[in-house]
Formats: structure tokens, sequence, C-alpha cells
């Protein structure tokens, strides 16, 4: 036997060729047909009914309580557990006590996959319960599933709620901890509750390239990888925006798609390198359109997902009620720090962070060391949803030039819990004006700033056959979720989050 192996999965071990030595096939090929639910029978089985008299159930043994020539046991499956009543008596095909006395007494091991056919009724102490008349071994589980660990000083720890193993895990998380899997069921409601707005605007659905031979529409670092036949490096997608746009160039008036992406930045409890945004344009639109959609859209996703639009979230109440809360990027600092910041230069922007105590350093330009004051001494403040609009050019260069307030472009972004959950333009369509911007892009990548654009000819084609005047979205679904789910960390709401290698 493996030395590697813990006492417990050498027990398995054994047991596993004990049922194979009884001539049970412990890995069954042949299909097992279900009927019913364990939650089905919970919700609808009632005292005296002659409903679920033949029920045909599938899950986890997840626990034993064996008396003599009856037992009782629980079987787990997707909605939930059940109580079973096993008698010797009844599941012994031929009198094969063995079957009984050795398999389910002592051979079954909890977490191993069985059928059950059977019919519901109440015990004395009124639990409904299935009173099983044939088991089927459907897969042996080889390790025990986790319960508690004893340290080295002999403390008891639940292993179970050790972040470490959920995340790396999950597997077994979703197997212990069963309430996990509302999570991802509401994160999956919120993705069917967009979908259905969108489409019932006309919006079409598309894919566009993950390996990309530019990455772009966004200011972040990417992945790169090489393409053999090619013989070309490529990357993996920061943002799909540029692709997205040269669709509206091609005559479709609102695509929208719900996309992987990457950045190869730092991890945190609100960063994963591998997330999930969807990005909506819509052609003859402008960026208070679209926070209006934004509006109407999540406080649809709210009611779909809770039927209500105020939440708890952490200590806050967070109510997604139409009309949210604007401030300009300026009025917000200014209200958060009592300074004026809109006629700054650089260098007047320099001084004003040291005096606020905010980090920055020589590669940050003028929209960058706005950005780190926002960020530094506003965002986290922002707790009910509000939207941030009117931003510096320096900070926007796929955003258009504010129509009436110079040196702004027309752009939001709504914070909501402190973070941002989702960024719109009204887009960016002459492309003289375009070049410009991706041109002061390269010198900021110059100084240093590895997050700079890049200069995507091929986009600038696009825009030269003519882009009609557009509004842009991009909402971070990760980050959306946590909020509507009430999840304190991205790796919640995420069913297998980048880690560390396990013995690093």
């Amino acid at each position: 036997m493996s030395a590697h192996l813990s006492e417990q999965e050498i027990v398995r071990r054994e047991n596993l060729q004990k049922v194979i030595d009884l001539g049970i096939n412990p890995y069954p090929s042949e299909q097992y047909d279900v009927n019913v639910t364990a939650k089905e029978v919970r919700d609808n089985f009632s005292k005296g009914d002659e409903t679920y008299q033949e029920v045909v159930l599938a899950g986890r043994l997840m626990s034993r309580r064996v008396m003599g020539k009856a037992s009782f046991a629980e079987l787990q499956d997707s909605t939930g557990r059940i109580q079973l009543y096993v008698s010797r008596d009844d599941i012994c095909p031929e009198d094969n006590t063995d079957f009984y006395n050795k398999l389910f007494k002592k051979y079954l091991d909890l977490g191993d996959f069985i059928g059950v056919k059977g019919f519901a009724f109440f015990t004395q102490k009124e639990e409904l319960t299935i009173h099983v008349k044939e088991l089927t071994v459907l897969s042996k589980s080889l390790k025990p599933l986790p319960v508690t660990k004893t340290d080295a000083e002999g403390n008891v720890h639940d292993e179970v709620s050790d972040p470490e193993l959920r995340y790396r895990q999950r597997y077994v998380d979703l197997v212990v901890n069963p309430q996990v899997k509302d999570t991802f069921i509401k994160r999956t409601q919120m993705y069917t509750s967009m979908r259905e707005y969108l489409n019932a605007k006309g919006y079409l659905e598309v894919e566009t390239p993950i390996l990309q031979p530019l990455y772009g529409g966004a200011a972040a670092r990417p992945f790169t990888t090489h393409h053999n036949t090619l013989d070309m490096k490529l990357y993996l997608r920061i943002a799909n925006e540029l692709y997205l746009k040269r669709l509206i160039v091609g005559g479709f008036d609102g695509v929208y798609e719900f996309s992987k992406d990457f950045r190869n930045e730092g991890m945190s409890r609100f960063h994963n390198p591998e997330f999930t945004q969807i990005e909506l344009y819509v052609a003859y639109k402008d960026y208070e359109w679209m926070m209006n959609l934004v509006e109407e859209m999540v406080e649809k996703v709210a009611m779909d997902m809770h039927g209500t639009t105020e939440l708890q979230v952490g200590e806050n109440t967070i109510n997604f009620q139409r009309p949210w809360k604007r401030y300009t990027m300026y009025e917000a600092i200014e209200h958060f720090t009592g300074v004026d910041i809109s006629e700054m230069d650089e260098d007047a922007l320099r001084v004003t962070a040291k005096e606020l105590h905010v980090p920055v350093d020589k590669s940050m330009g003028r929209g960058k060391l706005i950005d780190e004051i926002f960020g530094e001494k506003c965002e986290g403040q922002l707790i009910q949803p509000t939207f941030i609009t009117d931003y510096p050019v320096e900070m926007s260069p796929l955003a258009k030039s504010h129509r009436s307030k110079p040196g702004l472009v027309e752009r939001f972004e709504a914070i909501c819990n402190g973070k941002e959950i989702c960024n719109s333009f009204s887009e960016l369509n002459d492309p003289i004006d375009q070049r410009e911007r991706f041109e002061e892009q390269l010198e900021l990548g110059k100084r240093g700033d590895d997050e700079a654009m890049v200069l995507d000819e091929d986009f600038l084609r696009a825009l030269e056959y003519g882009m009609p005047p557009t509004a842009g979205l991009g909402i971070g679904m990760d980050r959306l979720a946590m909020i509507l789910t009430n999840s304190d960390s991205i790796q919640d709401v995420l069913f297998f989050p980048q880690m560390k290698p396990e013995n690093s």
C-alpha cells in the first residue's frame, strides 16, 4: 500500500476490495434513473399521503446509525438530505445477509454514492424517511470527507471552514457545505436576469477573441503566450471593448458579451487574475442614457434574485432602487477631502497627493494622480450605489470629450460598497483624436507606466471607416456577485479561484 495514504484511506481501499469480493461492481456503468429529489419529497409529502410510494433517489451516504437488523442513514443529493430506513430483510437479495451485514454495515463508507428505491413515510418521531426496498452501490469514495483536524498543539479545527481547503478543493466544500451552492445558484440567476433584460431590448450576445495580437480596451498588464504555428506573440485579452466596437462599425446597433478577461496584476479579496465582465455597446446612445440603463437593469437583477432592492451586505444595508446618487469626479474629491483639484496641473496634484498622504510615484501622469486621490480618499466611502461622472481626459483614453466641459470626458463609474462595479463612456469615435490619445499612452509607457495602452492600428482603421455615436458599458460580474450574494471575498463567488501552488 502506498506510504502517502492515511489510515482512513487505506481502510477505504480495503473496503473497496471487499465490495468487489462480494461480487459487486463498485463503479457500475449502467445508468441509474432517479424519479424524484430529496427536496421534492420534503416539500410535498404529508402524513397519510399516498404519493411517493415508488421513489428512486441517488446521492451520497452522509451518516449511518446501525441498530442490528435495521439502520437509519442520511442520503444527500443535489437538493439536500433525507433520512433512510434500511432493513436487512428488505434489501438482501435471495436471503444473502452479507449484503446487509457486510456491505451496508461495514464496507460502505460515508461519502459513497448509492441509489435507493422505496417509499416515503413518517417515523414515530414524525421524521420524514424513505423506507429502502432496494439499494445499489453507484460509486465508492476513497477519501474521507473532512470534518475536523488537530494541530501539533492538540487544538481541534473545523477543516471544512478553512478557506485554503474550501477554495482549493471546491468539490469538497460543495459536498460538506451544501449552502455554498446557493451563492453560485444566485450568481447564475444574475446572468440570466441580465440576459433577459438585454435580449428583450434586441441586443445581440456575441463572442470575440480571447487570444489577441494586441491587448487593449483597458489599462492593465496582460498575460502573454506564443502561437507556435504562426510564430507570434499573443496576449490573453484584458478587455473585449475594441472588438465589440468593431462590430458597431460593422453595422450592429447593440452587442454584448459576458467575457472572461485576464490581467496580470496583484491578487486580493477583490481581484482575481481571471475574471468575468459583461460589456455592452449600443449605437446612437450616450453615457447619460447608459446610466439610466444601469440603474434599471441592476434594480431588476436585485428584484429577480431576492424579491427586493434592499440587501444586507456585511454591516451595510444597500438599496439598489432608482435613482442612484451622482457626483462628478471633481465634486466627489472636494466633498470627501475639502480640496478642489479641478484646475490643478500635474505638479500641484503631486503636492496635494502628498498633503493628503496618498502614495504616488514619478511614473504617474495627471490622470493617474487624480485616480489615486479618488481611490484613496473617496471610493471606500461610497456605500450606496453612486455614479461618479465626468472624468479628466487623461484618465480615459477611449472616452469622448465632454460636450460642454473642456478637459473632461463623458464617462461614469458606478461605485457600491466601496468598490467600482461598472465603467461606461460615450465612446470616442473620432479616429484622429483616438490616435492622439493612443500616442499619449505610448509616452506614459515610456515613463514606466506598465498599464498604459498600446496603439492598435487595426482598431484605428475601423474607426476611420466610421463608427456612429455609441455608449459603452463594462460591469464586473464577480464584484457585483459579491455584493448581491453578501460575500466577503471574490474567492467566495468563483468556483475555482486562482491559488498559490499547494506546497509553496
